[in-house]
């Protein structure tokens, strides 16, 4: 392993993931963003950590409610919407089209439609309603787990489908991912939600039961995936991507108030 090469890779999962600015030195290639791969969920997991420091600074001034819409901010500033962008083109495609070339169509398109619309206000009101209704380290610690486990489940479909464009911006990343890398990017996302209320005794039982919600529902939309479109793209990434961190997060709150 070459530590210098390595530190490129992540350098290029965090340009493409975040607008957070990378040293120059790091150049880009188009092979340097299958690499990266295995670095995504390490992304998510700075970038919900940034989330919840910011909503944990804005608790001590505003009601939760308003630090969580704040947090929401700077994490949606800090990633661009790119995740947010996918679910709402996904949304469009799949509600609007019958044909697979009509979905593929509508996802390519840059405007929004009243289904993608719709999805993200859902999306985005479930979020802040589960994460205000938590208590306070709970909430944060979610937030870190949320974004680096969602976009492990999420980079898992580069190992079992297939990129269904000959051309788009996810087709660098969407090499088949092998084993090794597939086992790293989940050890860098997935363990996070052992520690649900923040640092102490891991809550195993917690995370298996969160880990069997992100396998089913990784099962049923890869399924839905294939048999749409044949495979995945882009915006099926980012869309999976907000659907599993919505789970964890609803996960988290029923698992306090059963």
């Amino acid at each position: 392993m070459n530590p210098l090469a390595e530190l490129r890779y992540f350098f290029t999962a965090l340009a493409y993931f975040t607008r957070v600015p990378v040293p120059r030195w790091v150049g880009f290639e188009p092979h340097y963003l299958n690499a990266a791969a295995r670095y995504f969920p390490l992304v998510g997991v700075l970038v919900g950590g940034f989330s919840a420091l910011v909503y944990l600074a804005a608790l001590r001034v505003f009601p939760a409610s308003v630090a969580v819409l704040l947090s929401m901010a700077a994490s949606l500033v800090a990633t661009g919407a790119f995740h947010e962008d996918g679910l709402a083109d996904c949304v469009d495609a799949f509600g609007g089209a019958y044909s697979r070339e009509d979905a593929l169509r509508i996802m390519h398109d840059s405007r929004i439609g009243a289904f993608g619309a719709i999805a993200l206000v859902v999306a985005l009101a479930i979020k802040w309603q589960t994460l205000a209704a938590l208590p306070p380290l709970r909430a944060a610690s979610l937030m870190l787990a949320a974004h680096g486990a969602s976009r492990a489940c999420a980079i898992s479909y580069l190992a079992t489908l297939d990129y269904v464009r000959t051309a788009g911006k996810a087709k660098p990343v969407a090499q088949r991912l092998s084993g090794p890398a597939l086992l790293c990017a989940a050890l860098f996302g997935l363990p996070w939600l052992l520690w649900p209320n923040g640092p102490g005794a891991p809550d195993w039982r917690f995370a298996a039961l969160t880990c069997v919600v992100l396998l089913a529902l990784r099962f049923a939309m890869g399924r839905y995936f294939a048999s749409r479109i044949g495979g995945y793209t882009g915006d099926c990434l980012g869309f999976a991507q907000q659907i599993f961190e919505i789970s964890i997060y609803l996960v988290g709150l029923a698992w306090i108030s059963s």
